[in-house]
């Protein structure tokens, strides 16, 4: 068993035990990919009556290495507007990238951090670029090197 095998079976206790209002897990059916839902519990007008899923995929550097975070479509789950997340569902977060990245951080930590940054959110925009990023994008997020300069949203 490897060791990023072993702190998710801890991490998936902890979920199963009690998470945060706002924060369910969907399905963790083994130790690669996970998906949660998310909700903004304040009266944000951007994010009100909505919930988000997102899907985390760890690889077996999981915790050295960050898991891979993306918010997920489906038929009833939108991807959230926000100048720091991308239409395709990839965020662009200090935190998921491996400069924010601290191995104390957790799966229920990332989802509180992402709440928050909803929560805070007064603009109801994409990223610029958004739509010349998603057309031409073939890294998986972890792969690209977003440059952090706006910490305001």
């Amino acid at each position: 068993m490897t060791f990023a095998t072993k702190r998710l079976q801890k991490e998936l206790q902890k979920i199963h035990g009690n998470l945060p209002p706002g924060i369910s897990l969907v399905s963790a059916e083994g130790f690669d990919e996970w998906l949660l839902d998310l909700k903004v519990l304040d009266a944000n007008p951007i994010y009100l009556n909505q919930t988000y899923r997102l899907k985390f995929k760890f690889s077996p550097s999981y915790p050295i290495e960050p898991p891979e975070v993306t918010f997920h479509k489906t038929a009833d789950r939108p991807i959230p507007m926000h100048p720091h997340i991308y239409s395709n569902g990839i965020i662009c977060l200090d935190l998921l990238g491996q400069q924010g990245w601290s191995p104390v951080q957790n799966v229920e930590s990332i989802c509180m951090s992402l709440q928050s940054m909803l929560t805070g959110n007064t603009k109801n925009e994409r990223p610029e670029g958004d739509e010349h990023f998603v057309a031409n994008n073939r890294r998986r997020p972890k792969d690209i090197d977003f440059y952090y300069h706006d910490n305001t949203v």
